[in-house]
């Protein structure tokens, strides 16, 4: 084992670790996570358990165009939209959105806290757009944090038609 890495982290150690997260977009938007793979010194690649309450939202609904992402339940339940339909999710359902994605947004209806992994690809620079504001945003990632640049509105459709 590295010195400046740990490779195991135990549960005890994780729960400590979780931060509250909000976006800014939707008001309604309040998780707490953590990003396990960070912990572990990833770089490439990232996985983070995210604790969603009851009533509230995950982010604001948006698509990534350049960075693939992954969610998959632990337990609870949610209202995921994807691409404008509502799907019940639960314990062992999985979302998985290649790129460029559907818009997509997790919404806890319900009287117990959603868990979920999520993850995927962490490139130097993704293009996120949010729909329901008609903004699309640059993202770089920096060794001080993710910058956003505001691209204006999109101009073209999020995905082809079918």
């Amino acid at each position: 084992m590295s010195e400046s890495r740990k490779e195991l982290w135990r549960a005890g150690e994780i729960a400590p670790a979780m931060r509250p997260f909000t976006q800014k977009l939707n008001p309604n938007s309040l998780f707490r996570a953590v990003a396990l793979s960070r912990m572990a010194g990833m770089t490439r690649a990232h996985v983070s358990l995210v604790r969603l309450p009851p009533g509230k939202d995950s982010f604001a609904y948006h698509a990534h165009m350049l960075e693939e992402e992954w969610i998959y339940i632990l337990s609870g339940r949610a209202i995921a939209e994807i691409d404008g339909v509502s799907h019940e999710v639960g314990a062992g359902d999985f979302m998985g959105f290649a790129t460029p994605s559907a818009p997509h947004l997790l919404r806890n209806s319900f009287d117990e806290e959603c868990v979920y992994l999520m993850g995927g690809e962490d490139k130097p620079i993704d293009v996120v757009e949010y729909p329901a504001h008609a903004k699309r945003y640059l993202i770089m990632r920096t060794e001080k944090g993710p910058e956003f640049y505001e691209l204006g509105e999109p101009t073209r459709p999020i995905r082809a038609p079918d």
